[in-house]
C-alpha cells in the first residue's frame, strides 16, 4: 500500500509539474508536514507556510523581506492617547476564497477580526476547544488573553482593541500568523453543520491562494484566489511536495521537480551554487537553536546541573559539523543582529574537567537522560540527529549517560511540551516579529509554560523584567530591561544556547520575485516562473 501510495504522489506531482498550455504550476518541496491548517492553534514554521502564508491574510502584514509592519486587511488605524486603545479600518471589498467546499456570500467584516480573536482568547467561546487539546499556544505564550481586554465591532469594517495594559510590540504581534483572520460565515455553516474539525483541515480566507486537497504528508494542492484583494498571482497552482530529506529535496530541485527547497545540507550548498541552473540566497537567520533542559525535574532543577552540562557541549563542533561553518555558536537567547542583543556577557566555556567537578559538587552522580532531537531539519537545525550525537558523545566524557530519543514532527511538538517530560529537547526559533520580546517573552515567560516553554522555567526576576518592557514605548529603556534580562538566563542556564545559522534559500533559475525572509518564512505571492 505504501508503494501504491508513493508512485501516486509520485506521478501527481510529475502531471502537476508539466502544467499545461494555459495553466503556471510552482512547486516548493517543503521539509515537513503541517499540524493543520488552522495558523492559530500552532506555532511552526512548516505549519505557517502551509497555512498563513498561503490562504489567509491578517490585519497588518510584514513588509516583503524586512521586520515592519504595513496594511494588510486593515487600511488604517490609531491608537489612544493613552496606548490602550486600537482602532482599526478594515479594507473594503476583501472577499473570501470561493472553493468546492464553501461559496461565501459576503465580504469581509469586523465579525471575522472579532470571531478570529475571540475563540483564542475566551474559554467559554465554543470554537475555544473545537480541536482536541487546542491550547491556542502561540497566543496563550505571548499573554494575549491577558493582556486583551475586548475586541469590539463598532461598524461593518471598523474593529476596536482594548488592552488592560500598554504593550509596545502589539502591532508587530498581530501582523504574526497566529492572528490570521478566518470567515466567521464559514465558521458558523461548519458548526450548524457539526463538521468544526473541517476548519482546520479544509481552511478558507482571504489570501492569495485557495487550499484544494492534502495527501497526507506527500502533497498539498492550491489555485491561485482569483478574487485576491492584492491581485491574481502569476502562478495558477501552487503545490508543497512533502520532501522530508534534504538530500532528496535537492536532487528534486536539480532534476526540476521543484522550484524552490528550504534547508539544504550545508555540504551541498557549493554544488548549488555551481549549477547553472540554479540560484541561491542567504542572509543572516533571525533565529537560535538551544537544547531546553526541563528544570522542573531533578537534577535539571539546579543551575549548576545545567551550567556544568552547557560546559561539558562543544559547540563548535557541531557548527562544523551540522552547519559546515555557516552558523555561530550562539551564547544568549537572541540573536546578534537583534537589537537589545547583551554583547557584554561571556558564553560558557567548553571544559570537560570543570564540568565534571561542577556535577560533583552538586552531588550528581551516574546520571542518565534522554535527548530528544528533532526529525526534521530547520533553519536553525539543520540535522538535530548528527547534533544529539555530538552532545551524547561530549556528555559521555563527564559520566552523563545519554539515550536519543525522536517522534513524529507533529507529535514531537506536542510532546515536547508536557510539564513533566523527561530530559533535554533540542528546538530552536526564527524571529517572527523582529521584536526580542517574540524570544524572551514568547519563548521563556512564565506564561509560556507548558506551550512554548521547553525549559518549563518560570523565573520571576527575568518574566518582571520582560513583561515591564512590554509596557514601555521608550526603545533605550526596552533595550536596557532585554539586556538584564538577558544576564538572568545566562545566570540561571535553563537552555544550552547552540547556534545561530545563515539562512539558505536554493531555487531554480527561472523563478522570479521571491523574497527571502529575515523572519524565516516561505510566502509564493508575487513569485513568477520565468520559461
Amino acid at each position: 500500500m505504501k508503494k501504491l501510495t508513493t508512485l501516486f504522489a509520485a506521478t501527481a506531482l510529475a502531471t502537476l509539474m508539466a502544467g499545461s498550455a494555459w495553466s503556471k504550476t510552482f512547486v516548493y518541496c517543503s521539509e515537513g508536514s503541517p499540524e493543520g491548517f488552522d495558523p492559530g492553534l500552532y506555532t511552526a514554521g512548516t505549519t505557517f507556510d502551509a497555512a498563513a502564508h498561503t490562504v489567509y491574510n491578517r490585519l497588518l502584514e510584514f513588509k516583503k523581506g524586512t521586520t515592519e509592519t504595513e496594511p494588510g486587511l486593515a487600511e488604517s488605524w490609531t491608537i489612544s492617547d493613552d496606548g490602550l486603545e486600537y482602532t482599526f479600518k478594515l479594507r473594503a471589498g476583501v472577499k473570501f476564497q470561493t472553493t468546492e467546499f464553501f461559496t461565501p456570500t459576503r465580504e469581509l467584516n469586523a465579525d471575522d477580526v472579532v470571531f478570529s480573536y475571540e475563540r483564542q482568547l475566551k474559554a467559554d467561546n465554543p470554537w475555544n476547544k473545537y480541536v482536541t487539546g487546542a491550547s491556542w499556544e502561540y497566543a496563550a505564550g505571548m499573554g494575549f488573553p491577558e493582556v486583551i481586554k475586548s475586541v469590539e465591532k463598532v461598524d461593518d469594517l471598523t474593529v476596536k482593541f482594548t488592552l488592560t495594559r500598554k504593550e509596545a510590540p502589539f502591532l508587530a504581534n498581530i501582523a504574526m500568523p497566529f492572528a490570521s483572520i478566518l470567515s466567521k460565515e464559514y465558521a458558523d455553516k461548519l458548526q450548524a453543520e457539526g463538521k468544526m474539525n473541517q476548519m482546520n483541515q479544509m481552511p478558507l480566507g482571504t489570501g492569495p491562494f485557495a487550499f484544494v486537497a492534502y495527501q497526507q504528508d506527500a502533497v498539498i494542492r492550491y489555485k491561485a484566489n482569483a478574487d485576491y484583494w492584492g491581485g491574481k498571482q502569476k502562478i495558477d497552482d501552487l503545490v508543497f511536495a512533502i520532501t522530508t530529506d534534504a538530500s532528496v529535496r535537492f536532487q528534486k530541485l536539480q532534476a526540476g521537480e521543484c522550484h524552490l527547497m528550504p534547508y539544504p545540507n550545508s555540504a551541498d550548498v557549493q554544488a548549488m551554487k555551481a549549477d547553472p541552473n540554479l540560484k541561491v540566497m542567504e542572509q543572516a537567520g533571525l533565529n537560535v537553536a538551544y537544547l531546553a533542559y526541563n528544570t522542573t525535574q531533578a537534577p535539571f532543577d539546579k543551575p549548576e546541573v545545567r551550567k556544568a552540562l552547557n560546559k561539558a557541549i562543544n559547540k563548535q563542533a557541531i557548527v562544523d559539523a551540522v552547519f559546515q561553518g555557516a552558523a555561530q555558536p550562539a551564547t544568549n537567547p537572541i540573536p546578534p543582529t537583534m537589537w537589545s542583543y547583551n554583547d557584554t556577557l561571556q558564553d560558557d566555556t567548553y571544559d570537560l574537567d570543570a564540568a565534571k567537578k561542577m556535577l560533583e559538587e552538586a552531588g550528581v552522580k551516574d546520571l542518565s537522560m534522554k535527548l530528544w532531537a528533532m526529525p526534521v531539519s530547520r533553519p536553525y537545525m539543520l540535522n538535530a540527529r548528527r547534533a544529539a550525537e555530538l552532545m551524547q558523545a561530549d556528555f559521555a566524557k563527564i559520566g552523563v549517560k545519554v539515550e536519543i530519543v525522536s517522534y513524529e514532527w507533529a507529535e514531537y511538538l506536542d510532546k515536547s511540551k508536557a510539564k513533566d517530560r523527561d530530559g533535554a529537547v533540542i528546538l530552536g526559533w526564527t524571529g517572527d516579529n523582529g521584536d526580542p520580546d517574540n524570544f524572551l517573552d514568547t519563548l521563556l515567560g512564565c506564561n509560556a509554560v507548558g506551550g512554548n516553554n521547553r525549559a518549563q522555567w518560570c523565573n520571576q526576576e527575568f518574566d518582571a523584567l520582560v513583561k515591564k518592557a512590554k509596557e514601555t514605548s521608550d526603545l533605550a529603556e526596552r533595550t536596557k530591561l532585554y539586556e538584564e534580562a538577558q544576564v538572568v538566563f545566562k545566570r540561571e542556564a535553563p537552555w544550552a544556547t547552540l547556534d545561530h545559522s545563515l539562512s539558505v534559500v536554493p531555487m531554480r533559475k527561472n523563478v522570479e520575485g521571491f523574497v527571502q525572509s529575515p523572519l524565516g518564512d516561505f510566502a509564493f505571492d508575487g513569485v513568477d516562473i520565468v520559461e
